[in-house]
């Protein structure tokens, strides 16, 4: 693809402000508006220092299948492979430290990790599978096809404040749409050490667009060619490539050379995985890594440097947990130099200064001066590991530690962190089926399990209310189970303990009656759900192939039961809250309108997507004579259930003062008196329209309501004046003068709520003529399928403030 046919995807070649846009990330111009120096748009060559690499795809090689390779040749880059050297020439181009490539995945909308370079895997965790609704960057370049940027810590905090929670250290990024003829195939990001300008700087744009553009016509010739890239599968569900720049072996003169470099004095080196690398004696001194007196004089690997080589220092001397592990991660995230003092028990302060880049972390150990007045609180007590829950079965052998050794682990710092930025993700979780989406497209990607089943208790039952990864079939085992039955779902939330199997023969060993009866996984945790106390179900994560859960994962998973049981006690009770208030208002709407001989009808209602979705907009109408008709709307002040109520007593003086016969401006006049009397401490509009089709006639009343619209016979249409009044219950004594309108056979009459019409930042007057548009357009489809075009726009938006009430009315010849 050259450089013309590169897809706009919303850049700025002068990208705004991180405010211009509400999300961080500049608002991109006309795509047809050229570049600054005269080009025409998307006509930018691939930058020099990032060459287009070889296809990406990992299909068979050309040539004869019988060829053997070249004796000396090395094998040819994979896929994969050669992504991670496009990113790496990016990354040495731009100045960035760390980027990474996701690609969409085909059967689901979901961004997969494929590529990263610059930062180990349990870093990305949370986010190695990202779900496109979610408020992530990589999600957001996606799904809106724009460059996102935030550039400094106080901006991701502004708009991404969930990846700020769980990585709260101060570096800019960058995330931009892999989109190759039309079509997206992922995103990549990049991370910069420290703040960055508010407006992007044009090499950087220029810089990531050139990768994006080289990835897409990669990406998109790997598809097409029926290979696409895709991580490699492991028992972890995929596994993406990981590449950092290689690290020196520990105790050789090159990791002291590395150290040296990246220290203005060297004393201290980790290694990007944070494992020691070089230290000096002063530092082993310092941490207490004093060498011990061994039984062979020979012996010097009991103690001083060689107690720490090769290991994770919060491992061998845990105090170290808060002072340094913490600053590690952020130093490798950040890419920015950072600092913290720390005491080492009994009562030594030493001052830690970190110095990253790209393979690793150099440490400046120092004695610190520390009053007691300000010396930080922290506890001089060593910080064993948590201790798991009672599972029905032993803890791994000997023999299971390579295996576990293999599998990411968290410490007790970054195991914090990943419950902060779950915890932060279920707090926004509104509806049950919010807290299963949640749980399935970021808890369980982020521990490796590829199922998840949700069971509460309902009566004496456990039911599924939702799942994810299970055939059909299958999930019907876990489902209308009785409470007290002695199945792993039922006996973990009874017991209140969380229960681990990591294989099957565990599982039969625990539940020999239901040995031969599986799911399909491998291993499993069964989470007890229990919110205030209370047991209300059990979440079960299930793992493809055998799965270790390591001691930290075991205290995580049950932290993560706690949190997931209080969100989904809440999303219960909002969904009962939320049943019983649709109901209210179904029951105080009309079920059907009446038929008026010479008159079509069609309506329309949609709440509002804020609070309990209810609010008070009505709509009615009343058959009068055989021949004529009363139509009514009105919008009650409020979004609740005193506003529904009320609407539903307005609605009900507003049919009985109708039926008698009166004039709509005395139909009005006398609710605004009941309503006086009432006194709710509410106010409602409302319109009052008599209708004679017979006579070609209409009379309306208005009390504060929006002017109906009118669509004549010839297409024209017009807002039907009356010199209105008061909303209803400001004064009793108000009054409601009426004025008629033709009415002509095929005239067809919209009146409406506000909600149509409003909307933040929308302007009012430009909204109505829009709607007027769309009727006149429109005003000859039938009636129910106009009532669907002016409603749509609201019908398809996320987030609507307020609700809308619809009355379509059309006049035909008898």
């Amino acid at each position: 693809m050259d450089g013309a046919d590169r897809p706009s995807v919303g850049w700025d070649d002068g990208p705004g402000a991180a405010d211009d846009n509400g999300r961080g990330e500049p608002s991109g111009p006309d795509p047809d508006a050229g570049l600054p120096d005269g080009r025409p748009p998307n006509a930018r060559q691939p930058n020099a220092d990032l060459p287009v690499a070889e296809p990406l795809n990992d299909g068979p090689p050309e040539g004869p299948p019988s060829a053997p390779p070249h004796p000396e040749r090395p094998a040819a880059p994979t896929g994969l492979e050669r992504a991670a050297d496009a990113m790496d020439r990016a990354l040495s181009a731009l100045g960035a430290h760390v980027g990474a490539l996701y690609v969409l995945d085909p059967g689901e909308d979901v961004l997969e990790l494929a590529v990263m370079v610059g930062m180990p895997r349990e870093f990305i965790g949370p986010w190695e599978r990202v779900a496109l609704p979610a408020p992530i960057p990589v999600a957001v370049a996606v799904r809106d096809n724009t460059f996102v940027w935030v550039n400094s810590e106080e901006a991701m905090m502004r708009h991404h404040p969930r990846i700020a929670l769980a990585a709260p250290y101060d570096f800019a990024l960058a995330a931009a749409p892999v989109v190759g003829g039309g079509v997206a195939y992922g995103a990549v990001f990049l991370l910069w050490p420290g703040a960055r300008p508010a407006r992007v700087p044009r090499e950087l744009a220029d810089g990531v667009r050139d990768l994006v553009d080289g990835l897409a016509v990669e990406l998109e010739r790997a598809a097409t060619e029926g290979h696409p890239l895709r991580p490699l599968p492991s028992g972890r569900g995929s596994e993406p490539l990981i590449r950092n720049a290689a690290s020196p072996s520990p105790g050789t003169p090159d990791a002291t050379e590395r150290m040296v470099e990246r220290l203005p004095e060297g004393i201290l080196a980790l290694d990007i995985h944070g494992r020691v690398t070089a230290l000096d004696p002063t530092a082993a001194a310092l941490l207490g890594a004093e060498p011990e007196e061994a039984e062979d004089a020979g012996d010097t690997t009991r103690g001083g440097p060689g107690l720490l080589l090769g290991e994770h220092p919060w491992d061998v001397l845990p105090w170290l947990h808060d002072p340094l592990y913490d600053r590690y991660r952020a130093a490798v995230i950040s890419g920015a130099p950072t600092s913290e003092i720390g005491l080492r028990p009994p009562d030594q302060w030493l001052a830690f200064d970190l110095y990253p880049d790209a393979s690793g972390v150099s440490v400046r150990v120092s004695p610190a001066h520390v009053s007691g007045a300000a010396a930080p609180h922290t506890h001089p007590a060593d910080h064993p590991h948590p201790h798991p829950h009672p599972h029905p079965h032993p803890h791994p052998g000997d023999n299971d530690q390579a295996d576990l050794a293999a599998q990411p682990s968290l410490t007790r710092s970054g195991a914090l962190y990943h419950v902060l930025h779950l915890a932060t993700a279920l707090t926004e979780a509104i509806t049950v089926q919010d807290v299963v989406d949640l749980v399935a497209g970021e808890i369980l990607p982020a521990y490796g399990g590829q199922a998840v089943a949700m069971l509460t208790v309902q009566g004496k039952r456990l039911r599924v209310v939702g799942h994810r990864g299970y055939p059909p079939g299958v999930i019907t085992r876990y489902d209308d189970s009785p409470t007290l039955s002695f199945t792993p779902g039922a006996r973990a939330m009874a017991a209140g303990q969380p229960w681990f199997f990591e294989s099957v023969e565990e599982l039969d060993r625990a539940f020999p009656h239901r040995a031969g009866i599986h799911d399909g996984m491998a291993s499993w945790a069964f989470l007890p759900l229990i919110a205030s106390g209370r047991p209300i179900g059990t979440c079960v994560l299930g793992y493809a192939e055998r799965h270790r859960f390591t001691t930290t994962e075991r205290a995580v998973l049950t932290s993560l039961g706690g949190l997931i049981a209080q969100a989904l006690d809440r999303a219960r009770l909002y969904d009962v809250k939320l049943a019983l208030a649709h109901g209210l208002q179904e029951g105080l709407l009309p079920q059907a309108l009446p038929a008026v001989p010479g008159l079509e009808t069609a309506a329309r209602y949609l709440p509002g997507t804020e609070g309990l979705d209810i609010g008070g907009d009505f709509y009615d109408l009343i058959r009068l004579r055989s021949d004529t008709a009363a139509a009514v709307i009105g919008d009650v002040q409020g979004h609740n259930v005193t506003a529904a109520a009320l609407m539903g007593q307005i609605r009900t003086a507003v049919h009985a003062f109708a039926t008698s016969d009166a004039a709509p401006g005395q139909i009005l006049a006398s609710t605004n008196r009941l309503l006086a009397d009432l006194d709710p401490g509410l106010f409602a509009s409302c319109a009052c329209l008599r209708l004679d089709p017979r006579h070609g006639v209409a009379c309306l009343a208005s009390a504060g309501h929006p002017p109906p619209l009118a669509r004549m016979p010839d297409g024209e249409v017009r807002q039907l004046a009356t010199p209105g009044g008061l909303l209803l219950g400001v004064a009793p004594d108000g009054e409601y003068p009426q004025a008629e309108s033709p009415l002509p056979p095929g005239t067809t009459i919209a009146l409406y709520t506000d909600g149509l019409v409003e909307s933040p930042g929308v302007d009012y007057d430009k909204a109505v003529a829009d709607v007027s548009t769309e009727l006149s357009q429109g005003g000859i489809l039938p009636l129910e399928n106009l009532a669907d075009l002016l409603v749509r726009r609201a019908h398809t938006a996320s987030h609507r403030t307020d609700d809308i009430a619809l009355l379509l009315l059309r006049s035909t010849r008898r």
